[in-house]
């Protein structure tokens, strides 16, 4: 059998869920998403655990889709359709994706992410369902694949940000360094790294001596605030969009890019901006 993509181990009152594809930076395929919502479920099953703390094994956290599975090759064969494509496919494809990630969000225990390495892309919206982030100051956080090929599904960099810092970081793909992301205020803390884990289990430990229907009330009363501003339309809305950039002009000549030079060369000219993706060619090259 093949290794499980999601590792989960009780510690007192702490459950320690763990994503577990190092040799590929813990990078998305078909099966994480399901596996870390089990890993969830299982945590919120056990009447010992207090709290949920979700990191990365290896060098990352999590560098977001596998685009090895899904842009040079299809993956399952959801992530890019033969046109025309069927948006209504594409949704359910991605907005399961997206539920199972929220299920740190809706998980009756409070959920902790410790950032290491890079929380991006996909990763970032896995981290950002989290109740709290703490990541080291050198970690990079960001969501590249607004410059072509991607809208974040779970929408959390407004609800996190508001509107003009979610912009920035939205209209440009940057990644930004822990340090920089505590300072915007898009995470709750970012230490040094060798203190990382320090500071997560202090977090931890703190939240674990309060019952656990004391900490489910206040995770609910909060979380209703935001599910009253209208997460599940502006979800909705993030989900259908991130078919269309993959469907788009941009999104196929992306695509096409990958299978000819590697994702890993079509994702350094999209994030520094080199490319023409809507004349697939070289910025400034002639025509």
């Amino acid at each position: 059998m093949s290794e499980p993509t999601v590792t989960l181990e009780r510690d007192g009152r702490i459950a320690r869920i763990m994503l577990n594809r190092p040799e590929v930076m813990n990078a998305i395929d078909d099966r994480l998403p399901h596996d870390l919502a089990a890993a969830v479920q299982a945590a919120n099953d056990d009447d010992d655990i207090h709290v949920i703390v979700l990191s990365g094994k290896g060098k990352a956290f999590c560098a977001g889709y596998d685009l090895t599975y899904y842009a040079e090759a299809n993956g399952s064969g959801q992530a890019t359709q033969e046109m025309p494509w069927d948006p209504m496919r594409d949704y359910k494809f991605m907005k399961k994706n997206t539920e199972l990630f929220m299920s740190l969000w809706r998980s009756y225990k409070p959920t902790i992410a410790k950032v290491h390495g890079f929380a991006v892309a996909g990763g970032s919206d896995i981290a950002l369902c989290c109740d709290m982030v703490v990541m080291a100051e050198d970690a990079l956080i960001g969501y590249m694949p607004v410059r072509v090929w991607g809208c974040p599904t779970t929408a959390m960099w407004i609800y996190r940000l508001g509107p003009e810092k979610a912009k920035r970081m939205l209209f440009t793909g940057d990644k930004i360094t822990g340090k920089e992301a505590r300072e915007m205020g898009l995470v709750l803390d970012a230490v040094p790294a060798d203190e990382l884990d320090v500071r997560a289990d202090q977090l931890a430990e703190r939240m674990a001596g309060v019952p656990q229907n004391q900490l489910m009330m206040q995770k609910l009363m909060i979380n209703q605030a935001i599910e009253a501003m209208g997460i599940a339309n502006t979800q909705m809305v993030a989900t259908l969009f991130d078919g269309i950039t993959r469907h788009s002009p941009e999104g196929i000549h992306f695509k096409q890019r990958a299978e000819e030079v590697g994702w890993k060369q079509a994702v350094r000219e999209r994030d520094l901006g080199t490319w023409d993706w809507t004349d697939d060619r070289p910025i400034n090259a002639p025509k």
